[in-house]
């Protein structure tokens, strides 16, 4: 009981810190679902991908409100994301052996393998963030410009992992709009969150014939939840400092990424 009621809490963190800087907090999910909750790593990413996508969505209507969002640019990014994710969903998660090698004695099975990216990636999102303050914070009008094919494939590698580990992969998006298609920081935060959740929500779909059930209830509870915190943390946007935030978050995924190698690799 004391475990799932720690897990409601941090469903809300997770949906602040999505509010706060468009990322981030969708990436504490799954470790939340698997280490905390009990649930099957598989799963997880796919319960991960429904919680991250409806509450990004919450999120992105929120920033819409506020004239922080470019649907032109959402459109271009999600479209290679929409197919790269439901294709590794509905076929490779699938197609990956539940023991997927030997070495020396310690078996890597698919729960443990997808753990292991997940802390890889993890790392990446961590360092991505405390280096945050080299993204240009400028919030002048500047004419967007696309770089299309960058932007298409971005696109779809952002897709791929997000359909890997159920994470929404504001880490990765919101430097490419930034840099690939000129966005200020917070319309760009506005646009990831949008991004995210309609990826993640046509994931989750690539989904839904390959799980035997689905616990409906505690993810509309986890979700509502989350949904919650997107609120709290859209409104605090408007007085904390994405850049000092970002930093401090990163140290928080170092440490977690840490715990996920050792708890999959040594700790067994």
């Amino acid at each position: 009981m004391n475990e799932e009621c720690l897990g409601y809490f941090l469903a809300m963190l997770i949906g602040t810190m999505l509010g706060l800087v468009g990322g981030g907090g969708s990436i504490l999910t799954v470790p939340v679902l698997v280490y905390l909750l009990g649930i099957n790593p598989v799963i997880a990413t796919a319960y991960s991908l429904f919680i991250v996508g409806i509450t990004s969505l919450v999120g992105a209507m929120s920033y819409a409100k506020r004239k922080l969002l470019s649907l032109k640019t959402a459109v271009i990014f999600s479209i290679p994301s929409f197919i790269s994710v439901f294709l590794v969903r509905k076929y490779v998660v699938p197609a990956i052996p539940e023991q997927v090698f030997f070495a020396e004695n310690f078996i890597v099975s698919k729960n443990i393998l997808l753990m292991l990216f997940f802390a890889t990636l993890m790392l990446f999102a961590a360092f991505s963030m405390i280096q945050s303050t080299k993204i240009n914070q400028n919030e002048t009008n500047k004419p967007i410009k696309y770089n299309y094919f960058l932007i298409f494939v971005e696109g779809f590698v952002v897709g791929a992992v997000s359909g890997l580990v159920g994470a929404g992969g504001g880490f990765m998006i919101i430097p490419a709009l930034v840099l690939l298609a000129n966005l200020p920081i917070k319309l760009a935060v506005g646009t990831s969150l949008l991004i995210i959740a309609t990826k993640s929500l046509i994931g989750f779909l690539g989904d839904v014939s390959n799980l035997a059930s689905i616990q409906w209830n505690f993810l509309f509870i986890f979700t509502a939840l989350a949904s919650v915190g997107i609120f709290l943390g859209t409104y605090l946007s408007k007085f904390i400092s994405p850049k000092h935030l970002k930093t401090g978050f990163g140290y928080f995924l170092l440490l977690m990424a840490c715990y996920i190698f050792m708890k999959e690799l040594v700790w067994k």
